[in-house]
């Protein structure tokens, strides 16, 4: 389950992040406050960055398995089941950086820039 998060609803929370940031510009721009931008976007990083964090120590689980070499080609599952955490982690990493991406417009930009 760990490695789902990352690899499916890390790239899904990214891309609600966007769509959320989008439809709050104007309600930011009429209350001249980006602190809902800012806490959508911050809560979007902490999830993304969990997601990740899940991830990644489900990697570093099945690295360490004993009685396993670290670049065993069988095909069993827990050398596939390493091999989706592998990518989740790299998932959830692209996710958390297009997320802090656009966070850090939302920094420099103004809402009420056209």
């Amino acid at each position: 389950m760990r490695i789902w998060l990352a690899l499916l609803v890390a790239p899904s929370l990214a891309l609600a992040c966007q769509s959320i940031l989008y439809a709050m510009v104007t309600p930011a721009c009429g209350f001249q406050s980006r602190n809902g931008l800012h806490l959508v976007a911050a809560g979007s990083l902490a999830l993304a960055g969990i997601f990740t964090l899940l991830a990644w120590h489900e990697w570093r689980l099945r690295a360490t398995s004993p009685g396993r070499t670290a670049d065993s080609d069988d095909a069993d599952p827990s050398t596939s089941r390493r091999f989706l955490a592998i990518v989740a982690t790299a998932v959830g990493v692209l996710s958390s950086l297009t997320i802090l991406t656009m966070w850090m417009a939302v920094w420099v930009l103004s809402p009420c820039w056209q």
